[in-house]
């Protein structure tokens, strides 16, 4: 178990659409190290595997006030979705970068649990806004992607500028 470096953008691994995961076996590592990785930052509630630049399908959530009850997510798809709400969203690969982003208000996802076993959770809360952002990770995506052209291009602007002052 280690603490993995969180890539952040516009690193082009975060745009890798992922592999889905064939032997559970092999990624126990992985697994634990998301969590690792999660838990050790202050706000981190979810980490998908290509933001520690890992191209298997594979997410870890943790919304608990104690931070104590991880859910892991295999290959994980949504099944069915309905209604719309907006969340003010934050990414661990997109530093203290906030915007309001239009999701589904209700999610039914499918996925493998870390032993393989196959699981379907359903989430019309937090939840869902979570799963729905870990999942467009998977698939290359990250939630700046939902934002007009305008707010997007004014958000990276800033980040940019962030990223300078830190260097």
């Amino acid at each position: 178990m280690a603490v993995r470096d969180i890539i952040e953008i516009p690193d082009e691994r975060l745009r890798v659409k992922c592999a889905p995961v064939t032997d559970i076996a092999a990624i126990q590592t992985l697994i634990d190290d998301l969590l690792d990785t999660m838990y050790s930052t202050d706000s981190g509630i979810g980490l998908a595997a290509p933001q520690v630049g890992v191209t298997q399908s594979v997410m870890v959530i943790d919304i608990s006030e104690n931070r104590n009850e991880p859910l892991v997510f295999v290959n994980p798809e949504i099944i069915e979705s309905e209604g719309e709400t907006s969340y003010q969203e934050g990414c661990l690969s997109v530093p203290e970068i906030y915007a309001d982003v239009a999701r589904f208000q209700r999610v039914k996802v499918k996925a493998l649990d870390r032993e393989g076993n196959e699981f379907i959770t359903e989430s019309d809360d937090f939840l869902a806004i979570v799963m729905q952002h870990e999942i467009d990770h998977l698939h290359g995506k990250i939630f700046l992607d939902h934002l007009s052209t305008l707010k997007r291009n004014m958000l990276l602007k800033k980040l940019k500028k962030q990223q300078r002052l830190k260097q």
